[in-house]
C-alpha cells in the first residue's frame, strides 16, 4: 500500500470523525433526522466546499465524490443508531479527530497552491478546510464557534498548514513532508488536550469590568 492510499484512506476516516463529531452536536440539540445529517454532512466538508469554492475548484469535491456523502450518512445513523456507545469513544473520537484536523489543514493547502494560488491563501484555506465546518456547525447550533474559546485547535491546523505551505516554497518538498505537516499538527492537538494548553483568555476581566460598570451607574 503506497502512501498516496494511506493518506487517502486516513482523510477518510478523519471526515468520517468530523461527521460524527457532527452528529453527536446535532443529536445533543435534539435535532430530527435531517437535522442530524445535514450538520454531520456540514462539519464533514463545510471547510472543503469554503476552499474549493475559494480556489474556483467547481463543483467542491464534497458534491461530486459520492464516496464522502456515503460516509457522513453512514457516521449520522450511527450515532443515531448507538448513540450511548459513541459517546463513550472519547479517546478514538478525538484522536481521529485530531488526525482528521492535520489532514484536512495539509490537503487544503495542497490544493490552493496546486491551482496556482499564494502562500498567504494556502495557509488561510488550509486552516478553513480543517476548522470552517466546525464553525458553520456552531453558528446553526447558536453557540460560539469553539475554536475562539476553548482549546487549541485552529492554531494547531495553522501551524500545520505553515509548515507544508513553507515546506513547499522553500522548495524542500518531499514525498515525507505531508505527513510531518500532518504529524505536527496532531501532535499538538493531542499535546494540548493531554496537558490543558489553551491560548490566553480574557473573559474573567471582561466580566469584572462589566460589574464594575453596572456597580457605578447604579
Amino acid at each position: 500500500m503506497n502512501s498516496h492510499i494511506v493518506y487517502e484512506v486516513l482523510n477518510l476516516v478523519g471526515t468520517f470523525v468530523f461527521a460524527i463529531s457532527g452528529a453527536v452536536a446535532a443529536r445533543q440539540r435534539g435535532l430530527d433526522l435531517f437535522g442530524v445529517l445535514s450538520v454531520s454532512f456540514i462539519v464533514a466538508c463545510g471547510g472543503g466546499v469554503i476552499r474549493d469554492v475559494c480556489i474556483g475548484a467547481t463543483p467542491p469535491a464534497a458534491f461530486s465524490d459520492w464516496h464522502i456523502l456515503a460516509i457522513s450518512i453512514l457516521a449520522s445513523l450511527l450515532t443515531i443508531v448507538a448513540y450511548k456507545k459513541v459517546i463513550r469513544l472519547r479517546f478514538p473520537v478525538l484522536f481521529f479527530d485530531a488526525v482528521g484536523l492535520g489532514l484536512f489543514a495539509v490537503s487544503g493547502a495542497q490544493k490552493s497552491l496546486a491551482y496556482g494560488h499564494g502562500a498567504e491563501l494556502a495557509i488561510l484555506l488550509g486552516t478553513v478546510s480543517a476548522v470552517g465546518g466546525g464553525v458553520i456547525r456552531d453558528i446553526l447550533l447558536s453557540r460560539v464557534p469553539a475554536i475562539l474559546e476553548r482549546e487549541i485547535y485552529a492554531s494547531a491546523a495553522l501551524l500545520g498548514a505553515i509548515i507544508f505551505v513553507a515546506s513547499a516554497k522553500a522548495g524542500v518538498m518531499t514525498a515525507w513532508t505531508p505527513w510531518f505537516a500532518t504529524i505536527v499538527c496532531c501532535g499538538v492537538r493531542l499535546l494540548s488536550l493531554h496537558y490543558g494548553w489553551r491560548l490566553p483568555v480574557y473573559r474573567e476581566a471582561s466580566v469584572q469590568r462589566n460589574r464594575n460598570r453596572a456597580q457605578t451607574e447604579a
